[in-house]
């Protein structure tokens, strides 16, 4: 059930770029059949998945190179199974709008190995295990920002690939030294968990992972690889990066550094809850101050992926379920955002807002996507009704209890964005029409789809969000019941989120 999830873009990937009769059309159809099954097979996943339980569920084991520790392990739980489906989703989008593009086999064929590296990342319950799919997906991901990237790529993709690199090797030698401390003869999350180290033993090991995750994330000061990678890449590229690439160091934190060291966590959450308020601060103001709308959309990405790590190291049952409704919701709407941007540059041929001007017009503009930009912005502003609105919510309500000074510092990041997405609307979707802007290129239908397909989403669980908390509740409680209390204030218990809290939040949902 879930290997073919890994392998089945993996074999894909070599069909694609390897297949000697593929040529350009075939390619892109090729690459669609292939993306397009494994999103089918990960909706059989998700209908045969329980949610009551928050054990590992389909696991598969098989023995691989066992003087190293090394298994081949398998296991999806509430924590990844959303990130699995829309890693699925995200890629179909990608292939389905990416018609016209140069070297299309080599393009496809690295997109599909991204999905499954970064899928069997999600999926993987060995830490070496984990650690490779981790290092794989760098590989198509540096070639597709050097060859289809922007003018500065190869200064990009080096930078991407140096960071990365080091958030690799710090996070291997932090699983090393897991091994080594506790000698343990296994790499396998289970056993793992079961291992006592004293806490000072513990806390070494976990800001070691955190140092390799907060650059993945990336965190203030680690985020510095981010704006050129996201703006130097290429539309498809840029909604995969933010879209899901950027929540496999979230996770990690999560499964490996709060999951491995509970007792620890709670010594550096106040720590790790004021890196937070400082990457929300940092992104937001910063994103102010851009004219370029693609680069105010990356350092939104940062500010907003902060609100994860505060809920995180709140770890309540709220705000553990908010972490991963915020990812999930993050996802969406950065997608959403980083393909009408993409639209827009391929129209009108500039992302200055300097240049741009009256896209919302009916007749001569882009008012599709100027009415898309503008619910993507509200969404990511937290406008009630909207998914961006009930994952900060939860993430804020459950970090409140725990850290009530930070996030209030991270809830007025929220009125930044506002305004730094209210100068956005203002410059580009109103006023004239004028010189070479007179008549703007059509939109086609299938290049609606993908911003179609996401706003629906945006919307729906935003109106119902008990379609989404239902996914991950049962998980994260259970990761909450073995951590120890931040505070000496006991932790607010709100393992019933659907009932009080959604009903005050959404009561006519």
């Amino acid at each position: 059930m879930l290997s073919l999830l890994i392998w089945l873009p993996l074999f894909g990937a070599a069909l694609v770029g390897f297949w000697p009769l593929t040529k350009k059309p075939s390619s892109h159809l090729a690459a669609q059949a292939i993306a397009g099954l494994t999103f089918l097979w990960t909706a059989v996943l998700v209908w045969q998945f329980d949610f009551q339980t928050a054990a590992l569920q389909f696991q598969e084991h098989l023995a691989w190179i066992e003087p190293l520790g090394l298994d081949y392990q398998l296991g999806v739980d509430g924590l990844s199974l959303p990130l699995v489906v829309l890693n699925s989703l995200l890629v179909w989008l990608v292939i389905q709008s990416t018609k016209e593009v140069d070297r299309s086999r080599l393009f496809y064929a690295l997109i599909l190995l991204l999905s499954g590296a970064v899928t069997g990342a999600f999926l993987a319950q060995n830490l070496l295990l984990f650690f490779l799919f981790y290092e794989l997906e760098l590989i198509p991901l540096y070639l597709l920002i050097a060859i289809w990237g922007g003018a500065q790529r190869d200064y990009a993709a080096t930078k991407f690939l140096l960071y990365q690199a080091l958030s690799g090797v710090i996070l291997l030698a932090g699983f090393l030294g897991w091994a080594w401390l506790s000698g343990s003869a296994t790499f396998a999350y289970d056993p793992l968990l079961a291992q006592s180290l004293s806490l000072g033993t513990q806390l070494l090991l976990l800001l070691t992972l955190l140092l390799g995750f907060g650059i993945k994330m990336p965190l203030v000061p680690f985020h510095t690889w981010l704006p050129d990678a996201y703006v130097e890449a290429s539309t498809p590229v840029s909604v995969l990066l933010g879209g899901i690439v950027s929540k496999v160091g979230p996770y990690g934190l999560l499964r490996f550094g709060l999951g491995l060291f509970p007792e620890a966590w709670t010594v550096v959450a106040p720590w790790l809850s004021v890196v937070a308020v400082v990457t929300a601060l940092y992104g937001s103001l910063v994103a102010i101050a851009q004219t370029d709308i693609k680069k105010m959309v990356a350092y939104s990405s940062v500010a907003h992926l902060s609100y994860v790590l505060l809920a995180s190291a709140a770890a309540t049952p709220l705000s553990l379920l908010g972490a991963v409704c915020q990812m999930i919701a993050h996802s969406l709407i950065v997608a959403l955002l980083f393909y009408l941007v993409g639209m827009v540059e391929a129209k009108v041929g500039s992302r200055d807002l300097a240049v741009l001007k009256g896209l919302l017009n009916p007749k001569r503009g882009l008012p599709l996507i100027g009415g898309l930009i503008i619910l993507g912005t509200m969404a990511s502003a937290g406008i009630p009704g909207l998914v961006g609105f009930i994952a900060e919510f939860l993430s804020f309500q459950g970090s409140y209890t725990i850290f009530p000074a930070q996030t209030l510092l991270c809830l007025a990041t929220t009125a930044l964005t506002s305004v730094y997405f209210v100068l956005l609307i203002n410059r580009a979707l109103f006023g004239r029409l004028e010189g070479q802007l007179t008549y703007l290129p059509k939109v086609s239908w299938s290049e609606r789809i993908p911003a179609l397909v996401l706003t629906v989403l945006i919307i729906c669980l935003g109106v119902q969000p008990n379609w989404l908390v239902r996914w991950s509740q049962t998980t994260t409680d259970a990761m909450v019941a073995a951590i120890s209390p931040i505070s000496h204030q006991p932790i607010v218990q709100h393992s019933k989120v659907n009932a009080p809290a959604l009903a005050a939040v959404a009561p006519n949902t």
